[in-house]
């Protein structure tokens, strides 16, 4: 067979702008290309501003990862200004955070990356009483009846007889690479149904402590809740009771609905090995049990892992300058020596586009060609995500996350380098939403006991006053979002922001090659991928999707020349 470019422009299923464009020789994938077609300056324009404000400027960097950029941004200002926060600010932190990456992990899964694996259209072909019966023989999800099967087939079916299929349009239906039998694939399309429903439903307890979702409030120095069990003007009992309620209904869904379809789904498909990218593997750490200063306390253990070695962990210091460094040897930024590497403290974003021009040719890879930088720790090219955090967790020897990966594979019947592929970075998704809830429930009964122990401080005060700041700082705010290792940089002069950048997880995963050729996770991860039908690349998307793409929204409009269009300021 003859070599074939193919290009998926944009990729579909995720938030942001993605270019695919992937070499095929013969049945299988001998190289890519991944460009972020979309470019992201937020960090020019909290330039100036009072550090304070900056949260709010830059959890707009996205209305997925709504809540986590906040976070960070809050944590970067404390870290330059050494500003402690109350015992109940953190709980309510780690509730927030949890609370994104179960209800993320749950779209992600059903909704964004559930049809690279479940085929909508051949559960018609299903027995809605033998899918009643294999739902009941992996848990005792109420929704199970064969009634109820039948409903959600009719459903599809009104969809597919009216030639117009809606949400379930546009994908590649019938395609050799989905293996499910029918009653599998109806029984995660009813749940795909079910889980719609749901996720909103988790997204009140961001509205309890941050008054709205998505882009809840936030507060340097704490919280911005305040708490009294008897006034009805602010988080009372009854609001607490109402977390609690959704905490249990994420309980009941995650231990009832999602595992169970992993195992289930994951059984058919664990032949396909393929995917596993650059074998590195980062995590800052995050969720604080005391405080952020303490990582040994951290839910999640930070520390790198080369080439897939368990044996070892290597430490991450976010401050040496010689560890994280961003390059823009491919993308569209220009540096002083654009050969260099920044640390973020040092970073510019300075955007100097001379991509192809509409109609777009291919990719040249010896060129610059994405709006994503090239993010190194070590001059390494490393994977952050849910595998990264089992596998750096794995590899300190957490028990808790070792019990679940080793029940997992045992389960499926699979070596712990089966880790390292497509199945394993959507299995370690599901796992962790495990985890999260679990200790989802942890941190809300912490936080109970607490208040009822006469704490229910949200806000330390201490250092608001910007006369009692240092006349310059800099600080780092480190955080774990659902899709990796996130860092927030500040530099603070004069009570002002001097400088800002943050690297984002999706720019660690889709980075284009560095100035060594050393390519980023995204198109080490389709190398050697197999291709059933070379135009249908499902295989490919697959791949792309366990990932969970997340490009940065656009904060300016470019014509093909590279010249603005519109500038919009926020006052």
């Amino acid at each position: 067979m003859a070599t074939k470019r193919i290009v998926v422009d944009p990729i579909t299923r995720i938030e942001g702008h993605l270019r695919i464009e992937a070499v095929v020789d013969g049945t299988r994938i001998t190289d890519a290309l991944c460009s972020g077609t979309m470019f992201r300056g937020i960090e020019k324009i909290v330039e100036n501003r009072d550090p304070r404000d900056a949260w709010a400027f830059v959890q707009r960097i996205c209305g997925v990862c709504t809540h986590i950029h906040a976070i960070a941004s809050i944590r970067a200002v404390e870290d330059a200004l050494d500003y402690p926060i109350p015992k109940n600010a953190n709980y309510i932190r780690n509730i927030m955070t949890l609370t994104q990456f179960v209800q993320d992990h749950v779209i992600h899964l059903y909704h964004l990356h559930g049809f690279d694996w479940v085929d909508v259209v051949n559960a018609l072909k299903a027995d809605p009483k033998a899918t009643s019966s294999l739902a009941m023989s992996i848990s005792n999800w109420p929704n199970s009846s064969e009634g109820y099967f039948r409903d959600v087939q009719n459903k599809v079916k009104n969809f597919v007889e009216s030639g117009q299929l809606g949400i379930f349009a546009n994908a590649y239906w019938g395609h050799p690479a989905y293996r499910l039998p029918p009653e599998g694939d109806l029984m995660a399309v009813a749940h795909y149904l079910e889980a719609l429903n749901w996720q909103k439903e988790i997204a009140k307890i961001h509205t309890v402590f941050g008054g709205k979702n998505p882009h809840p409030n936030y507060l340097v120095g704490g919280h911005s809740s305040t708490i009294n069990l008897n006034d009805v003007h602010v988080i009372n009992m009854e609001r607490l009771n109402l977390v609690k309620t959704k905490i249990d209904e994420a309980q009941e869904f995650i231990d009832k609905v999602l595992i169970p379809d992993i195992f289930a789904i994951g059984g058919f498909y664990k032949g396909d090995l393929w995917g596993g990218g650059v074998g590195n593997f980062l995590a800052y750490g995050g969720v604080p049990l005391t405080d952020i200063s303490d990582p040994s306390s951290y839910l999640f253990p930070g520390g790198a892992v080369l080439d897939r070695d368990l044996t070892k962990v290597y430490d991450v210091d976010l401050k040496d300058p010689n560890q994280i460094q961003e390059f823009v040897t491919h993308s569209w930024y220009k540096y002083d020596d654009n050969n260099a590497g920044l640390h973020p403290w040092q970073g510019k974003t300075e955007p100097a586009y001379d991509g192809p021009k509409p109609p777009y040719q291919n990719l040249d890879e010896n060129k610059k060609y994405s709006w994503l930088k090239t993010p190194r720790w070590q001059g390494h090219a490393m994977e952050v995500g849910p595998l990264a955090r089992f596998v750096v967790a794995y590899a300190r020897g957490n028990q808790e996350i070792r019990s679940l990966v080793d029940d997992a594979l045992t389960r499926l019947d699979l070596p712990v380098n089966a880790l390292f592929s497509t199945l394993g970075r959507t299995l370690a998704r599901a796992l962790e939403a495990k985890y999260c809830v679990d200790h989802l429930a942890g941190f809300y009964s912490d936080l109970i006991a607490n208040i009822k122990a006469g704490d229910s401080q949200t806000f330390n005060q201490e250092k608001w006053d910007p006369s009692r700041w240092p006349a310059q700082s800099q600080g780092i705010g480190l955080a774990e979002a659902p899709r990796g290792a996130l860092a927030h940089w500040v530099k603070i002069n004069g009570g002002k922001i001097a400088s800002y950048q943050a690297v984002v997880p999706t720019t660690w995963n889709a980075s284009p090659r560095d100035m060594n050729g050393q390519k980023g996770p995204y198109e080490a991860s389709l190398l050697d991928t197999p291709m059933a039908v070379a135009d249908q690349p499902l295989e490919l998307l697959r791949t792309i999707h366990s990932f969970d793409p997340c490009i940065a929204c656009s904060t300016h409009l470019l014509t093909p020349e590279g010249k603005e269009t519109l500038r919009i300021t926020s006052l």
